[in-house]
C-alpha cells in the first residue's frame, strides 16, 4: 500500500478509536486494519499506538506522527481540489461535525435537499457535542453553537442562538412566578453541567445590556445534555436556561412559558468552522453556501413565533 493510503487508514483508526470502526468506515476488514499498522510500524521503527482490551490510545510518537499526517492528508486533497478547479461540481465524502441535539432538530431536516442538489456529494455525519480537533479528527468542516473568538480556522455566522428561563405552567402555578432574577434562588432550577461556572447563570437585561450574575439555590436535575433538560422542564420539574433552538416550538404552543423575560442568558452564534487553506474544497464551499441561504441573514425558524418575546408578568405569588 502506498504512504498516502497507509497515513489514511492511520488517522481514521485515531479518529474512530477502534481497528472494527475504522475497518468499517473504510470498508475493509478488520484484520486488513491492524496488518496495515503493523506494516506502518515496522517501517517507522516505533510504536505509534497502545493497545489494550479495551481502548487504542497514542504514544508520543504516534501523536507526533497523527498531526504530521493529518497535515499531510489535508495538503494532498487541497491539491487535488485546487487542480480540479473552482467549476468542478463537488463530489466525494464531507466529513461535518456537530453538536448532537441541533444536529438531530435543525441540521439533519436541511440534508436531504443539500444531498439533492450535489449528488456527487456523501455525508459523514459526527454528532457529539465535545469540541473536536477538525484537522486531528479528520473532519472537513463543523457546526458550532459558541461565542466566536479569535481563531485558527476559517469562520462564517450564520444566526444568534438565544438562551432564555422556561418553565412550564404547572410548575408557575404551584411554586409562582420569580419577579427579579435574585428570586432564582428560591426555585428549582435545571443546570447544565458541562459550564464551567457551576450553580451560576450568567444573565444580560435586555433593555440595558446590564449583565448580571445570579448564585441558584435548588437545583433538582442537572445534565450534559439540553434535551434532558427540556424534558425536565416540561414535566414541571423547575426553571431551565435553554437555547431558543430547543424550546421555541414550546414557547409557541405554551407548553413552556418564558420566566423573567426581560432577561436572557449569554447569546451564542450558530456558525460553520472549517481548516484554513489555500484553496477551499468544492464540497465545503457548497456546504457553506447551503447553510449561508438556509440558516444565515434573517430570523433562524426557529425563532419564527411572537410568543419569544413575551413571558409572563410577575405575580404575588
Amino acid at each position: 500500500m502506498d504512504r498516502l493510503s497507509a497515513l489514511e487508514i492511520f488517522v481514521t483508526v485515531v479518529s474512530e478509536g477502534s481497528f472494527s470502526a475504522a475497518a468499517r468506515s473504510l470498508g475493509m476488514s478488520k484484520s486488513a486494519v491492524s496488518k496495515h499498522i503493523a506494516a506502518l510500524e515496522d517501517r517507522l521503527g516505533v510504536r505509534l499506538l497502545n493497545r489494550t482490551t479495551r481502548r487504542l490510545s497514542l504514544t508520543d510518537a504516534g501523536a507526533l506522527y497523527c498531526e504530521r499526517a493529518n497535515r499531510l492528508i489535508a495538503e494532498a486533497e487541497d491539491a487535488e481540489a485546487e487542480v480540479s478547479q473552482l467549476s468542478s461540481a463537488p463530489k466525494g465524502v464531507l466529513r461535518l461535525s456537530a453538536p448532537l441535539s441541533f444536529g438531530i432538530r435543525h441540521l439533519g431536516p436541511l440534508l436531504p435537499a443539500f444531498l439533492a442538489q450535489n449528488p456527487g456529494l456523501t455525508i459523514d455525519l459526527k454528532l457529539d457535542d465535545r469540541l473536536v480537533d477538525l484537522v486531528q479528527d479528520g473532519f472537513d468542516i463543523a457546526l458550532r453553537v459558541t461565542t466566536l473568538t479569535d481563531s485558527s480556522l476559517m469562520v462564517r455566522r450564520l444566526c444568534p442562538s438565544r438562551v432564555v428561563m422556561v418553565a412550564s405552567p404547572d410548575y408557575l402555578a404551584e411554586r409562582g412566578i420569580p419577579a427579579e432574577p435574585a428570586d432564582l434562588k428560591e426555585h428549582a432550577c435545571l443546570v447544565y453541567s458541562n459550564q464551567t461556572y457551576g450553580l451560576e447563570w450568567r444573565l444580560v437585561e435586555a433593555a440595558s445590556g446590564n449583565k448580571l450574575t445570579v448564585r441558584l439555590g435548588d437545583s433538582r436535575v442537572r445534565a450534559n445534555n439540553g434535551d434532558i433538560l427540556r424534558f425536565a422542564a416540561l414535566q414541571g420539574q423547575g426553571i431551565a436556561i435553554l437555547p431558543t433552538f430547543f424550546v421555541g416550538e414550546d414557547i409557541s404552543s405554551q407548553r413552556l412559558v418564558r420566566v423573567l423575560s426581560g432577561w436572557e442568558g449569554v447569546s451564542n452564534d450558530v456558525c460553520l468552522v472549517w481548516p484554513h487553506a489555500r484553496y477551499t474544497p468544492a464540497k465545503v464551499r457548497a456546504f457553506v453556501d447551503y447553510m449561508v441561504k438556509a440558516l444565515g441573514g434573517g430570523t433562524p425558524p426557529w425563532e419564527d413565533c411572537p410568543s419569544l418575546s413575551r413571558g409572563l408578568p410577575p405575580s404575588q405569588g
